[in-house]
């Protein structure tokens, strides 16, 4: 959600940075420090080391990633109460489901798991929704940094990651992931035309028995790798967290979080 949010990038360019991508990359980044772009491409995985390259680490001398760090914790706050409302903010059902989280979140180990690891190194933040956010942004990039481990174990590299699943139909639509990932055409075709030496896609690149296969098992021990805290928060919790939140989520979806024409199977 706060990828898209409008308010990320005018309070992290308020905090230093310039207009455009460099929010992203600088500001989920940011937990682990000022880091070269080397770490950045190879954490966040299926980005143009190229495009990281534009912003980072110019941005470490545009603002702090403390500041950003801030900076990103007030823009989660004025994105979730425009598009929730403050009563829903405040609602007792969002402290229970905070609560939740925060319980499954500090349960997570990161060994292996750098962009988990630095968020779980941040002060929480007091306000239930935000440490809600915080929590499920901990959960996100733990479960992140555990399929970026399936990924290599696979041998995809994070190009040939983001074709494959692209042609599941279940991710972005491929102008968007290319644009977004900073790939070329040349760069995207010639990762098809690999892929389909190694017969995991057509020549057309849609995925073939063997591809749909490897991402399933790419999923399943994706899924593996990060039922942890779900297994520390019990069946129960896990239940309860997901009801509250799939109220949440039908509202940010009804209020426009995420624009069209990125998703498949959206306009």
């Amino acid at each position: 959600m706060i990828y898209f949010a409008p308010e990320t990038e005018q309070l992290l360019t308020a905090a230093g940075l310039k207009p455009g991508r460099m929010s992203y990359f600088a500001g989920r980044a940011a937990p682990m420090g000022a880091v070269g772009p080397g770490v950045v491409a190879a954490t966040f995985y299926n980005f143009s080391p190229t495009l990281v390259a534009r912003s980072i680490p110019d941005a470490w001398t545009l603002a702090s990633p403390e500041s950003l760090v801030a900076a990103r914790f007030a823009a989660a706050d004025a994105a979730l109460r425009r598009m929730l409302g403050e009563e829903v903010v405040g609602s007792l059902e969002v402290a229970e489901a905070a609560a939740l989280a925060r319980r499954a979140a500090e349960s997570c180990t990161v060994d292996g798991r750098p962009l988990a690891a630095g968020h779980l190194d941040l002060e929480w933040p007091t306000a239930p929704h935000l440490v809600l956010w915080h929590a499920l942004s901990i959960l996100r990039e733990h479960r992140g940094d555990g399929h970026v481990a399936m990924l290599l174990g696979a041998g995809l590299s994070g190009l040939e990651a983001l074709v494959t699943y692209t042609a599941t139909g279940r991710g972005f639509v491929t102008p968007f992931a290319m644009a977004s990932r900073g790939w070329s055409q040349e760069q995207w075709d010639g990762a098809v035309a690999g892929l389909a030496d190694r017969g995991l896609l057509t020549a057309d690149g849609a995925l073939t028995d063997g591809g749909d296969a490897l991402r399933g098992t790419i999923e399943d021990d994706t899924n593996r790798l990060g039922a942890g805290p779900w297994d520390h928060l019990g069946a129960e919790g896990a239940a309860r967290l997901g009801d509250i939140g799939g109220v949440l989520v039908r509202a940010l979806l009804a209020a426009g979080c995420f624009p069209d024409g990125v998703f498949a199977g959206t306009r």
